[in-house]
C-alpha cells in the first residue's frame, strides 16, 4: 500500500499542492498535519506510522516536509526500513527501494539541512544589520514621552481606567509605563 504525509506549517499555507501530488503518484491514503516541522509529535504523521505495515510505502511530496535535520531523517528511514517500509520522495525522486536511491536520499537529506542552516544565518545577519542601523523588529511602543506625561498628570484627578480610555491604552498598559516612571 502507499501511504501519503503531507505537511504544512502554517494554515494560511496550502496543503492542497502536496495532496494532489501524492493522489496523483498514488497513494491509496494521505495523512496531513498542520504544523512546525520542529515539533516531534505530529498526530497525522503519528497516523499513518499506524497504519504502515510490512511492503508498504510512505511517500512525501518534498523531504523537508517530514523532518528538519539529516540526523533525524535519516533515522526516522532506518527505522522505516527496519520495519520492512520503503520510503518515497516526489520531488527529489528519491526511492529507497534501491541502493542509489538509499544514497540519494543521504545526500538529499544532508543538502537540506544545509540549505535550512544557511537561511537561518542569512535571517540572523539581516537582523544583526538591521539593528545597528537602529531598526528594531516588533509593535511600536504603545506610549510615547508625551503620552506619559500626559498620563501622569490625568491620574493625579482621575480614576485609573478613565485615563486609559482617555489615551487610547489598556488600564494594564498604563499601569506598565506608570509603574516604569515610578
Amino acid at each position: 500500500m502507499l501511504i501519503g504525509y503531507a505537511r504544512v506549517s502554517t494554515m494560511d499555507q496550502n496543503i492542497v499542492l502536496q495532496t494532489q501530488a501524492l493522489q496523483k503518484a498514488g497513494c491509496e491514503k494521505i495523512y496531513q498535519d498542520v504544523i512546525s516541522g520542529k515539533t516531534k509529535q505530529r498526530e497525522g504523521l503519528d497516523k499513518a506510522l499506524e497504519h504502515l505495515r510490512k511492503g508498504d510505502t510512505l511517500m512525501v511530496w518534498k523531504l523537508d516536509r517530514l523532518g528538519r535535520s539529516t540526523r533525524h531523517l535519516i533515522i526516522f528511514v532506518g527505522e522505516l526500513a527496519d520495519r520492512g517500509i520503503d520510503f518515497i520522495s516526489l520531488t527529489e525522486s528519491i526511492d529507497t527501494k534501491t541502493p542509489i536511491g538509499r544514497f540519494f536520499f543521504n545526500v538529499m537529506a544532508s543538502l537540506a539541512e544545509m540549505e535550512r542552516e544557511l537561511n537561518h544565518e542569512r535571517t540572523m545577519a539581516g537582523l544583526a544589520a538591521a539593528k545597528r542601523l537602529g531598526r528594531v523588529g516588533g509593535r511600536k511602543a504603545a506610549m510615547t514621552s508625551d503620552k506619559v506625561a500626559i498620563a501622569e498628570a490625568l491620574l493625579q484627578k482621575y480614576p485609573v481606567a478613565f485615563v486609559a480610555k482617555q489615551i487610547k491604552v489598556s488600564t494594564a498598559t498604563l499601569y506598565r509605563y506608570i509603574s516604569k516612571n515610578a
